[in-house]
């Protein structure tokens, strides 16, 4: 890990950003993958959870994830037009099968 991904990870941590935990369904783009974010929203009328994703896009540095990873995600400047969001950890290595 360089200096400067040091510096980055400790303002993360001073100001207590928030972070998101998801599971990596795409790495096909250049320092970019896509990570999808599941949720449990109540129903407002039965009570039941439904199952709400949704899929962003994250700055991955190294290229290091790879498809399957569940990985801790933060927001960040926006770096294009639908990335706004930045790799932090990753959290466990999908199964090679």
């Amino acid at each position: 890990m360089s200096a400067t991904e040091n510096k980055v990870e400790s303002k993360v941590e001073e100001k207590g950003a928030r972070t998101l935990t998801g599971r990596v369904v795409s790495d096909k783009m250049q320092k970019t993958v896509a990570v999808e974010i599941e949720r449990l929203v109540k129903h407002p009328t039965y009570g039941k959870f439904i199952r709400r994703t949704t899929k962003v896009l994250a700055h991955d540095e190294g290229g290091t994830v790879k498809t399957g990873d569940t990985v801790i995600i933060t927001p960040c400047r926006p770096m294009s037009r639908h990335k706004s969001w930045r790799v932090l950890e990753v959290v466990q290595r999908a199964t090679g099968l």
